[in-house]
This record gives structure tokens, sequence and C-alpha cells, in this order.
């Protein structure tokens, strides 16, 4: 299993490297000169140009993918093990740590100083050839500062197709590449932020550019409007710019905070962004974004028919926090990480709206079940509250049906807590829901003690002590007397009290209500995402498909002497051939995935009943169990110095593992602290000192 999973981490390697080298020589003249002659043979062959390009450019981070999935299904049967810090730790902990910049880490400001020099280099080479040449536009007649500005803006146009390259590679769910590297959803999330910004930011300059040079020429009314047969179709470019910059200024945080409907609906306006970035730059150019749109489309397919058919509440309850934890029903065969989020659509609320939420339950402790938390804060969540709030049905404290979509969940390949000799959990409000599985999970497993941390220390700050409650789905499980492996350290800054316990506080806070929901209907519970290995073969399908379309569309209606054109960009119909090419591959895949669907529906995941629902109704935690060894302090703040002295102190282990989830400025605090413990060790050179690898968690996007 090992030499199997070696070889195909070194396959994914060279295939990574040979797609990067392609980007590297692109700009040169040496590549351009090979580049021509192979699509002079091609374009007098049956693969043609259009195929060409497609197998060169767009397939290698297709295949990365297929070969992927296949190295995380092996990875997913691979042993944890503990393993010790070492040379590369370092580079995985917090390097800068700014409120405005965020939380970096090594990893990123290597993988970010690369893609920056890269950027550079394209663009230097570029701009050096265009500069040799200077030939300025007969019909412009530039001088050569103009004919300096109208190159510049063009080749910053080459930068933001770089920039779009990438740019939905993070946001991938099902098929992520990035689960490849460790990396989460959530927090990749980020990476394509920065992307689309810099993209925005290229583009503008090459559209304004441009249309300054139009500007001091009075060309501006001839060549907005055009929509040439061949070359550069400026009118498309412009809808794209725009199309661009709606989708930017709507994702900011400050839009997306308060106006979340905003942000949702016109982030669906990429279609016509890439539509139109097809027909403005041609096909050879979108050959070179297509890998992230191929894999983003197929993987929007696989979520929509995921999320069919929809599922049922089994129960909720109240936290007097303004707290919500949602039960639903799983299939016992679903297996997922500690710290996963899944997406919940109500149809009740919102048609349209898909919004994550992290699991606090363990797949090892609820067979049947898995529960979410939700904190009542914007207009979606609120709106469930109210629902919830509404007068049940019957005496019996039963509501009438809330159907539910679900997609995932999604979560990390493997866990990344147990290969660490102690834990410290670090937490604020609501972003204790990701600690909450982790929990469960090492309560279920203590008895392998070689795979799982000897010792958790839990640090939860709240404002009010009515959120302590929020731990309660986890008391049974983890707040025992013989659980004296953990410990919880609750700050609650807002109230001042003295010689409170926690016990004390937890028996003073509101009763939790809990109400279940009638339904005589049989449903189909959470069944997860497809099979790894299956869905490498219909990714390997589907772009086997498009290129069987693509070639017998392209020798049909394309003709020699078209074909064999030295033409930099395609025409029109060349794109719509493109389009329509993806749009039967889509088609057959979608298709070929509903039947293995359904298949799966009938045969392997059987339908839950009522009287199976009723069994999985929660009970009210157990609140007799032992408290000694857990601390709570009122109107105070956390003091991290302290706390990372003192837990070093007392665990004297070598590796320790800090995971902290809640406000980004409480994110930053415990990294400044982990980063100031972490350079202590390496000025220090003693060994035996503990070494903190630091781990953040979101618990929204």
């Amino acid at each position: 299993m090992t030499k199997t999973s070696s070889l195909l981490k070194l396959l994914l390697f060279l295939i990574f490297v040979g797609w990067v080298s392609l980007w590297l020589l692109k700009p040169t003249q040496l590549w351009t000169k090979s580049w021509k002659l192979a699509e002079k043979k091609a374009s007098i062959s049956f693969l043609t140009q259009a195929g060409l390009n497609f197998a060169v450019y767009t397939f290698p981070v297709i295949a990365i993918a297929i070969v992927g999935f296949i190295y995380l299904k092996l990875k997913r049967k691979e042993p944890t093990s503990r393993k010790g810090h070492s040379s590369l730790s370092v580079l995985s902990n917090p390097l800068v740590v700014n409120k405005y910049i965020g939380i970096l880490s090594g990893f990123e400001l290597l993988a970010v100083s690369l893609f920056i020099i890269f950027l550079a280099w394209t663009f230097y080479v570029r701009i050096s050839n265009d500069f040799k040449k200077m030939v300025p536009m007969k019909s412009f007649t530039l001088s050569v500062w103009q004919y300096k500005l109208f190159r510049v803006a063009t080749r910053c146009g080459l930068l933001a197709e770089a920039c779009l390259a990438l740019l939905l590679l993070p946001i991938l769910r099902g098929m992520s590449i990035f689960r490849l590297l460790g990396i989460q959803f959530e927090a990749s999330v980020r990476y394509h932020v920065w992307l689309g910004t810099s993209m925005i930011l290229f583009a503008t300059l090459h559209g304004g550019g441009t249309l300054i040079i139009w500007g001091i020429k009075h060309h501006i009314g001839d060549e907005m409007w055009k929509w040439q047969k061949t070359g550069r179709i400026y009118l498309a470019g412009e809808i794209t710019l725009l199309t661009g910059l709606v989708i930017w200024i709507t994702s900011l945080p400050q839009i997306k905070r308060k106006q979340f409907e905003i942000f949702y609906y016109t982030h669906h306006l990429y279609i016509v962004f890439l539509l139109f970035f097809l027909f403005h730059t041609g096909d050879r150019h979108f050959y070179m974004v297509f890998p992230g749109v191929f894999l983003f489309c197929l993987d929007k397919i696989l979520r929509i028919i995921q999320s069919r058919p929809e599922t049922y509440i089994v129960s909720a309850r109240i936290f007097p926090s303004k707290a919500i934890e949602l039960t639903l029903p799983k299939d016992p065969s679903l297996k997922y990480t500690p710290t996963s989020v899944i997406f919940l659509k109500i149809p009740m609320i919102s048609n349209f709206q898909w919004h994550p939420f992290s699991i606090t339950s363990s797949s090892k402790v609820d067979k049947h079940t898995m529960s979410i938390l939700i904190k009542a804060e914007g207009w979606w969540t609120s709106t469930l509250s109210n629902m919830l709030h509404a007068k049940p049905d019957s005496e019996a404290g039963e509501m009438r049906l809330f159907q539910v979509a679900t997609e995932g969940p999604y979560g990390p390949s493997s866990m990344d807590f147990p290969r660490y000799d102690s834990l410290l959990l670090v937490a604020g409000g609501i972003g204790i829901t990701p600690f909450l599985s982790i929990l469960q999970e090492i309560a279920s497993t203590r008895s392998n003690k070689n795979v799982l941390p000897v010792k958790v220390q839990l640090v939860y700050t709240i404002r009010d002590s009515q959120g302590i409650c929020l731990l309660d789905p986890v008391l049974p499980h983890v707040f025992d007397a013989e659980q004296r492996y953990l410990q919880l350290k609750v700050f609650v800054t807002r109230e001042r009290q003295s010689n409170k316990s926690l016990r004390e506080v937890l028996n003073e806070i509101s009763k939790i209500q809990n109400i279940h929901f009638a339904n005589k209907r049989p449903g189909y519970a959470v069944y997860g995402l497809e099979n790894l290995q299956w869905m490498s073969v219909l990714l390997l399908v589907a772009s086997v498909g498009f290129l069987a379309f693509l070639i017998i569309f392209n020798n049909v209606f394309i003709k020699p002497d078209k074909k064999s054109s030295e033409q930099k960009t395609a025409t029109s119909v060349v794109d719509i051939l493109l389009v329509c090419s993806f749009a039967l591959a889509l088609i057959s895949s979608t298709l070929m995935a509903t039947i293995w669907r359904r298949k799966r529906l009938r045969e392997e995941i059987p339908p839950f009943s009522e009287k199976e629902r009723k069994a999985m109704k929660p009970t009210e935690a157990n609140r007799g169990f032992g408290f000694d060894q857990h601390e709570i302090h009122f109107g105070a703040r956390p003091n991290f110095k302290d706390i990372f002295s003192q837990f070093a102190n007392e665990t004297k282990g070598s590796n320790i593992g800090v995971f902290v989830c809640g406000p980004e400025t409480m994110k930053e605090s415990v990294a400044t602290t982990c980063q100031l413990h972490s350079n202590g060790f390496q000025s220090g050179g003693q060994d035996h000192k503990p070494f903190f690898s630091f781990h953040s968690l979101n618990f929204t996007l």
C-alpha cells in the first residue's frame, strides 16, 4: 500500500512539474517556434489544433485530479501515525501575523512568492520581446510611449489570465485538488479571494490602458462596439471586465456580511464572465484556464445530483445563547473526519441559498445521525430560528416536517490531531463547533492511546455564561470523572462573578429546549460523496468525451484552410464548437452520474423510517460528572503567553498541536504566541522543549 502511494505521489509531482513548465516556457521564443510547428502538424491531422491545445494545456490538471482521487483512496486506508516535528514543521507555522494580511505560514509565503516571481517572469519576457520589436500599429499610428503603454496594458491581460487559471481550483468541493496538500476547503477560500482580487486588478489595468490609448487616438467609438469575425472581440472583453467588477465589488466583506443575498446571486454571473472571456481571448488562451472551469462544472453537477433526494431534520435543540443544534439522519456507512463541514439548504427559507456548517458529531460515536450547530445571526439563520420557535403542531412537542437538502460532508483527507503528543484547542463563541467533533472522536477511541494525544486542553472564550451551553453535546462523552486527559478553561468576558464552579454555572443556565419533527413518510439519510475511484472514472470519461466531441466538430465544421491558418486568435465559430463540445460532455457525465446515484440509492442506501427516527431522538445530557479539573474565569480574557508556558510545562512533550477557531483577533493573538514559542525553540536549540504546530480553523466562509 505504501509503495503504491509513493509511486502515485511521484506521478502527481511529475505531472505538476510538467504543467508548471508549460507556463514558464510559454512566453519564450523557443516555445513559440516549437508550438507553431506542433500546431501546423496537428492542423492537418485528425487531432486538430483544438485537440492539441486541450491535451497539452488542459489535461495535465485533470490528470492530477484523476490520479489524486486514487491516491486519496489509498491514503484513507493507511493508519495514522504519530510523528515528531521536522524542519518542514517550521514552515507550517505562522511567519507573518498582520490584521490586514492575516496569518501566513511559511508554506503560504513560499507559494505566494513563487507565484509573484512567475508573474514577473511572464511579464518581463513578454514586454521585453514587445519593446524589441517596436512596431507601432499602423491603424493607430502610435508614438513610442503610446505603443509601450498599449503593450503593457495588453500584457497585464496575460497576468489576469494566469490568475484566472487558478481562480476556481481552491473552491472545488468534491473534486478538490487542494485536499492533496491537506488544505481544508474553508481555508482555501481565501486563496480564491486573493486570486480574484489580483485578477480584477490586472484586468482593470488591461482594459483601462487600452481605453486610454483609444481615447488619445479618438477611436473609442470605433473600437468599443466591435464584434469582428476574427481577432480580439473588444465588446466581449468589456462585458467580461464589467461582470468581473460587479462580482468583485459585491464580494467585499462589507457587502457580503450585511447583504449576503446580493453576494450570493451576483456570484452566479461567473457563467457570463467565463463565456465572454472565451469570446474575447479565443479558444487558444481559454485552454490555459479551462482546467479549473472543467473541474468546477463537473463538481457543480455532482453537488446538484447529490443534493437530491432531500432529507429531513430529525430533531432540533434550541440553546439559550441563540444557537440551534440540528440533527440529521445519516447512513451508517458514511464516515467523515472531524472538522468536516456540510452545506445545507432549507427550501422553506430559500430555494437557492446554501450555507456551510461545521459538523459537531463524530461518525464513530453517532452511527445513524449527524449534528450541526447554527448561530442565529444573519437573515437566513434568524429565519430558521424563528421557525423553530413557532408553536408545535401537537401537545407531544412535535413540529411539522422540515425538509432539507445537503451537500457533503467535505473535510480533510486525514486527521491532523492524532499525530500530536498533546493538543491545545482555542475556541471563541460559536467557534467551538469544529472542536466538538474532535473531542467526541478522541473520547470514542481512548482505548488506542498510541494514535491519540495524551493530554488535551480546551480554552473557551465566550461573552456571557449562557454560551457555555454549547458544550452540552459533548458533556456525556468527555466530561466525566474518568476523562482526566482533558482540561477545560472557560473565560466569560462580559460577566463578573466569583466563587462559582463550572458545575454551578451549568446548572444555572436556562434549560435546553428539545423539538422533534413528525413525519409519516420515509426519506433518505445523508449518504455523502461518491466513491473516489468512481469519481476518477467519471472525470476520465468526461475529458475523453469532450476531446472526442471537439475533434469531431473541428473536422466536420472547420475547413482545412482555416485550421492551418496562422492567426493568433480563433474565430467565434471555433469558440462555439468548444462550448458545444463541453456542453455535450457535461450532459453525458450528468446522465452517467444520475444513473449511478439512482442505482446506489436503490441498492445500497435504504430509506429510514419513522420507527428509526424515533430511536434517534437526542436525550438530555447527564450533568452528574466531575468537573474538578476544569476552570472558569469571569471578567477576564485568556493570557495566551501564560497558557502556552503552563501547558508546555504540564505536557513535557515535544510535539503539541495548536488548533484555534474564533474571531480573527483571537487567531492573530494565538498565532503570535505560537510564533514566539516556535522561535524560542529554534534559538534555544533544546530538543526537549515542546514544539507548537499552529492550525487555524474556520466556522464561516
